[in-house]
């Protein structure tokens, strides 16, 4: 009787769940909560407003720029300061800004997500301690005594940063001293791992005029209107942190004078298993009209919205795939190359610093990596890209381009490796050989997928790799062939691409793909027509 009676309780609650966890809820709370967001960014009007990928994409109808903090990185006993995820445009932005203000929720009751409580002031305070190295070095060097003697006023700035510059880790009061003292033993090794990665300190150096630091601001924080700083008047660079859920409960009954609804704490949280193929855009282009239609409608408008602009997609010849509502399995990520040995730095600096936009076509999301001829971006855009003399499709679908029937165009369908673990291990050398021809003619080659931040840089950094010299210029392959390549020379070269391309995120799975390939492993099916071939010879 006890067991049937869990049971039914069980039962009940996962009933009462289903019930709660509706479209229309989730919609109308990042609503409710956009609010909120919306007046925290008036407060400081001047910094940019970032979204955390992926939840933080829907609490605003418009966002300066996008981040990548994982909740992961920062749990307890798991922390983890990921050279993949290093997000250096933000800290370049926050810089040029005087700060920035950073968007995130959390489904699990608390007010702020792992990413806000740690993994975000971990990746302050070695940024930090690396710049203040960088400084250091150079003034050891003699390169800062020469600047100094030519620049009075870069010499007071300098002694400024040497004597006032915080390196120490700032966490949350409810973060306990224990959990505090264990990360900051590590902070010294993240910050030699950053400066040994490859990564391009001196630009995020030159920007920053004050460290970073973050501030955390939720729907219980208390902000008196009339006292509110300015961001100039700190003598540090905000990372003003905002959690947009309430802590009390994950489901909350609210009424309005025509619905009733229950609200949903991070309601933007894994998107794939509530949203039906809505996407943060379209959602905002229809907001009012999705909220105003009510629990009862709200579904079949979610569905005609979602068709119609695949159709519209479509009839453009753009990637329009068929919306499928099954939830798929947790992402890779990136965090087995977190793990590597370091090596020396890689000098691939072919970009300048002024803002994160600067190896953006603002018009066609195109990301072009340095002065290499090579770009990435999602096939939605390639058709229209400016400056470009081939392509290279790594998307299921083709599109129309004046390309197409040239041999500057290239369809090479791949799949991530959750669904074929060596699709894009077997493709990879007729891209590089694609690659190889168009780059060696000095043409500008775009490489493009679905998304733009997953198997299309998985493909540009085998090409890079392959490719490319240690200086970032185009050898046909010679400097790839004289060294044995490590996952800690690849892991460079991906910091080198994110340097440029700022969205990119790919997955762990496809990482170990390219590196496969990298080192002369063979997919299974070259094999078997390597097995084919000789049994052929032995008849």
């Amino acid at each position: 009787m006890d067991s049937e009676g869990k049971i039914s309780i069980y039962r009940a609650v996962r009933t009462i769940k289903r019930r709660d966890n509706t479209l229309y809820n989730a919609l109308r709370s990042i609503y409710e909560d956009s609010i909120f967001v919306g007046e925290i960014s008036q407060l400081w009007p001047d910094l940019p407003l970032l979204a955390n990928l992926r939840c933080g994409l829907w609490y605003s109808p418009k966002f300066d720029a996008t981040c990548y903090f994982k909740s992961t990185d920062g749990h307890s006993n798991n922390w983890s300061f990921n050279t993949s995820r290093l997000n250096l445009h933000i800290a370049e932005l926050a810089g040029q800004k005087g700060g920035c203000i950073i968007v995130d929720s959390t489904r699990k009751g608390k007010r702020f997500p792992d990413s806000m409580s740690k993994t975000i002031p971990i990746w302050t305070c070695v940024l930090n301690r690396s710049i203040l190295n960088h400084i250091s070095k150079l003034r050891d060097s003699g390169t800062i005594m020469q600047e100094e003697a030519d620049s009075s006023k870069h010499a007071e700035n300098t002694r400024m940063l040497s004597q006032n510059w915080d390196c120490s880790l700032h966490l949350p009061l409810w973060v306990p001293e224990t959990e505090k003292a264990a990360i900051e033993e590590r902070i010294d090794g993240w910050s030699k791992q950053l400066e040994d990665s490859g990564a391009d300190i001196a630009s995020v150096a030159s920007c920053l005029k004050k460290p970073l630091r973050p501030l955390w601001i939720s729907q219980k924080t208390v902000i008196w209107l009339n006292e509110v700083p300015d961001h100039d008047s700190w003598d540090f660079t905000p990372i003003i942190l905002v959690s947009t859920s309430f802590s009390s409960g994950i489901y909350q009954h609210r009424t309005t004078s025509e619905f009733s609804w229950s609200y949903i704490a991070g309601a933007g949280d894994d998107e794939e298993s509530w949203a039906r193929g809505l996407s943060p855009s379209l959602f905002w282009k229809h907001a009012f009209d999705l909220i105003s239609s009510g629990p009862d409608l709200c579904n079949q408008k979610v569905a005609d919205i979602v068709e119609k602009d695949r159709v519209y997609r479509a009839q453009r010849g753009q990637n329009a795939p068929q919306v499928t509502l099954k939830p798929p399995e947790n992402s890779d990520s990136t965090a087995e190359f977190s793990q590597m040995d370091p090596s020396l730095s890689l000098d691939l600096s072919n970009g300048n610093s002024t803002l994160m936009s600067r190896n953006i076509d603002e018009d066609h999301a195109v990301f072009w990596l340095g002065s290499t001829n090579l770009a990435l971006g999602t096939t939605q855009h390639a058709a229209h890209a400016s400056d470009v003399d081939c392509i290279l499709n790594c998307d299921q679908e083709s599109f129309q381009t004046h390309l197409q029937d040239s041999e500057a165009y290239l369809h090479l369908p791949m799949l991530s490796s959750k669904l074929d673990r060596f699709s894009i291990l077997s493709n990879l050398p007729a891209a590089v050989s694609f690659a190889k021809a168009n780059l060696g003619k000095g043409n500008r080659l775009l490489v493009c997928c679905n998304n733009g931040e997953d198997i299309s840089v998985c493909v540009c950094l085998a090409i890079l790799t392959s490719l490319f010299s240690d200086a970032g210029t185009f050898d046909d392959g010679e400097s790839f062939r004289n060294i044995q390549i490590t996952k800690c020379e690849m892991r460079r070269r991906l910091i080198f691409i994110c340097k440029f391309a700022v969205t990119a995120r790919p997955s762990r799975g496809n990482l170990k793909q390219v590196f496969a390939f990298l080192s002369g492993q063979r997919s299974p099916s070259s094999r078997s027509h390597c097995r084919s071939a000789n049994q052929e010879e032995c008849c």
